[in-house]
């Protein structure tokens, strides 16, 4: 059998100009994870690291269209699933995955913004929740995310995640990463809930305000190292490794004067 060579691993998600999230991060995690990273963008955002001033969301017929192009034309390893923005975009990406069904998916429900203002309407949600979580190789929520798809309170202590996970997998993916960065403490304990069990990944909290975009650069980690190596456990020690490594080389950028973004490139350069 001819070896493919480089994975292929398309993100599915918005963009961010500033950089930090989104598309552009996608992309930088992507490709320092050893991939060829490819992007279907569903939402155009006015933003930078202080905030998000505007967002105009790609019409949903649109979105269908730029991943059916790139499926009819290129072999894709791996698909990450970021910002949706809306019901129609989500129904939309939904159907068009369930025509290609690719091997490896991993979604990262972009929900709650980190001011904790919702960032998805209910109909959207249960889009999410119904059409795309099944289809998921890789659930990658954050507490509060995880509390609005399942409609119960967030977790405050570590204790309850566990409980959280299984619930979440029960819905249809074949594993989810719980992310407990939202914990109190100074551990950022997650969880990986698969067919193998319970798998917890601990680090030390890092003191540093460029946190801008962690969702999106573990979630496009994960992908790229799932399209590398299909191991779940794996790939997610390998992404949760490059996350951790990021953030501590984060405060090495000079980007904006909010919340930078994390260092994608930090084991290559600066």
């Amino acid at each position: 059998m001819t070896d493919p060579g480089i994975k292929n691993v398309l993100s599915i998600a918005g963009s961010d100009p500033s950089g930090g999230a989104g598309i552009q991060a996608d992309i930088k995690a992507i490709a320092a994870n050893g991939c060829y990273a490819m992007a279907v963008i569903t939402a155009l955002t006015a933003q930078n690291t202080q905030g998000v001033t505007g967002v105009q969301l790609v019409p949903p017929d649109f979105v269908a269209a730029q991943i059916d192009t790139v499926f009819a034309d290129i072999r894709v390893d791996a698909v990450k699933i970021g910002m949706l923005g809306s019901a129609d975009i989500a129904a939309s990406v939904a159907a068009t995955l369930e025509r290609h069904r690719p091997a490896n998916v991993v979604l990262d429900p972009v929900m709650i913004a980190k001011g904790g203002d919702r960032l998805l309407a209910e109909a959207a949600v249960r889009v999410l929740r119904e059409r795309l979580l099944p289809l998921a190789t890789v659930l990658t929520p954050n507490l509060p995310e995880a509390a609005a798809l399942l409609d119960r309170p967030e977790p405050t202590a570590r204790g309850d995640m566990p409980a959280m996970a299984a619930a979440l997998r029960a819905l249809g993916c074949d594993a989810v990463l719980l992310k407990g960065g939202h914990l109190p403490g100074g551990t950022s304990p997650d969880l990986l809930a698969d067919a193998a069990g319970e798998h917890w990944l601990e680090a030390v909290r890092i003191a540093t305000k460029n946190t801008h975009g962690t969702g999106c650069t573990l979630s496009s980690a994960l992908a790229a190292r799932l399209a590398v190596t299909g191991d779940i456990r794996l790939a997610t020690e390998q992404a949760k490794r490059y996350i951790d490594g990021a953030i501590a080389a984060a405060d090495r950028l000079q980007v904006g004067h909010g919340h930078g973004p994390t260092h994608h490139f930090h084991a290559f350069w600066g």
